[in-house]
């Protein structure tokens, strides 16, 4: 567990949390400051060069209050608010809040300064994430770029040190996507406890998007809706050797042993995930026809066979440079004549240049906070990017799904749980990792919901003999009443 300081050594001025709304307006909608006919500055001392800096700076990044649809609480109580209902509320928690927040102006920067306390997001994070992108492309002129930074490194130095949730530390070490180093990754995201999941996660401990077959589907009736998609996807039929890599708690396995009868395997690199999947395959008296072990997916003896193979939420963390051998070994091991679902997240803004490969791109919400802090050595990879090494090793793409409004309404559904639960999730995890669960959740479903990236579910065969699949001729056996 991260180490945990005490709410008032993290903070240096008051934090409050707003209920979500009842709609979708985003993942922690709340009320915000009351509006009024024109934008309205509390009273404050002028002999403050501090609070004149900062509203000069929250000027020149955001613009002038009048055109802003968010309110800004200055650590004396000062309160400035536009004259529209604000979407929500930036309190900065000490006189060099802006500082740590815009100094260096990156996504990562302004991330940590929200998860040690720096700042505060009270309302929307949808809305407080939209105007990170508007943030972006305003700072893309190098001379406004300069002008900021040099505005902020003169607001006052605050040299207090905190963690960022379970990578503190900058990350794993070892060579990138070495078998170590992958499982180092797992351990930090996955191992900050299962009460924790629970929280936020539906019955079933699926972490990974749901299929919302109707407007009022609960997050537990998509979830199961998901899986059963899944699993009539790949035609599963009883007795067939089915695998899934990267099966987390074994919500797939589970069902799809119950419910179509497959002997089914599911590996993760996650000991604690492994065991709760064990304790659950038990409990249903499944122990027979399915399993769960700790396995790399590089790591299968070589006379390995699955006749169906599932990926959910897995191959965002294989690599760039090791996707290639992620489309080997599924080929390897699959029967022919054998099917596999890929289930990931996609960039929507194919290959990166060299800019994003120099990993200097700044206030990508979608990226650098996530990579270093929540999912260490993430690479979002475009369909082309996934299509041809699928192709090099002899498997054949037979249908792609896109997902992206589910994903987005998904992350709305866990942050409203995350929230209601925020006592307890700061027992559990401390006040760093809530927030950063937090942050990258509600930040992710604006990033889905604007079309930055996607998902999507590729189905993909090993044509047999005489290039036979077991495919029906249309997908209508999809959406029958019952498999």
């Amino acid at each position: 567990m991260p180490s945990t300081r005490s709410n008032e050594q993290k903070r240096s001025g008051g934090r409050s949390y707003a209920r979500p709304r009842p709609q979708e307006r985003g993942p922690s909608a709340g009320p915000a400051v009351r509006p009024t006919s024109a934008p309205t500055t509390s009273a404050a001392p002028r002999s403050d060069p501090a609070l004149r800096r900062s509203r000069r700076l929250l000027e020149q990044v955001f613009g002038p209050l009048s055109a802003r649809r968010f309110a800004v609480r200055f650590w004396d109580g000062t309160l400035d608010a536009p004259p529209v209902d604000p979407e929500f509320t930036l309190a900065l928690n000490h006189a060099g809040a802006l500082r740590r927040l815009l100094l260096p102006p990156t996504q990562a920067a302004m991330g940590a300064a929200y998860v040690q306390g720096h700042i505060d997001l009270e309302g929307d994070f949808e809305a407080a994430t939209a105007v990170g992108y508007q943030v972006a492309a305003r700072l893309r002129s190098p001379l406004l770029l300069l002008a900021v930074m040099a505005r902020a490194a003169r607001l006052p130095r605050d040299r207090s040190a905190g963690s960022v949730g379970p990578f503190s530390s900058g990350g794993p070490s070892g060579s990138k996507h070495s078998r170590r180093r992958d499982a180092a990754a797992v351990t930090g995201h996955y191992d900050v406890g299962n009460d924790f999941y629970r929280l936020f996660l539906d019955r079933r401990l699926v972490y990974s998007c749901a299929y919302f077959a109707d407007d009022s589907d609960d997050l537990d009736r998509a979830q199961e809706a998901k899986l059963d998609h899944i699993c009539r996807k790949l035609r599963l039929r009883p007795g067939e050797r089915f695998l899934d890599i990267g099966c987390g708690w074994g919500a797939l396995v589970l069902h799809a042993a119950e419910r179509y009868g497959v002997e089914a395997l599911g590996i993760t690199l996650s000991e604690p995930q492994a065991r709760l999947a064990r304790e659950r395959i038990a409990a249903a008296g499944l122990g027979e026809r399915c399993r769960v072990e700790v396995r790399d997916y590089r790591d299968f003896p070589p006379d390995a066979r699955f006749d169906k193979v599932a990926s959910i939420g897995m191959v965002e963390h294989v690599g760039r440079r090791r996707i290639r051998t992620y489309f080997d070994q599924v080929a390897r091991h699959l029967a022919p004549g054998g099917l596999f679902l890929n289930h990931g997240i996609v960039s929507l803004d194919g290959p990166p240049g060299p800019v994003e490969r120099l990993g200097i791109l700044a206030l990508r919400p979608s990226a650098s906070f996530i990579q270093r802090y929540v999912f260490p050595d993430s690479e979002l990879l475009s369909v082309t990017e996934l299509t041809a090494p699928g192709e090099r090793v002899g498997l054949e793409l037979r249908d792609t799904e896109s997902l992206r409004e589910h994903y987005a309404r998904t992350l709305r559904h866990w942050v409203r749980r995350l929230e209601s639960s925020e006592e307890e999730a700061r027992r559990l995890v401390g006040d760093d990792t809530y927030r950063v669960w937090r942050l990258y959740m509600g930040g992710c479903a604006y990033t889905f919901t604007a079309g930055d990236i996607g998902i999507v579910q590729m189905l993909w065969g090993k044509p047999g003999n005489g290039g036979g699949l077991p495919l029906p001729p249309t997908r209508a056996d999809l959406y029958a009443s019952s498999p």
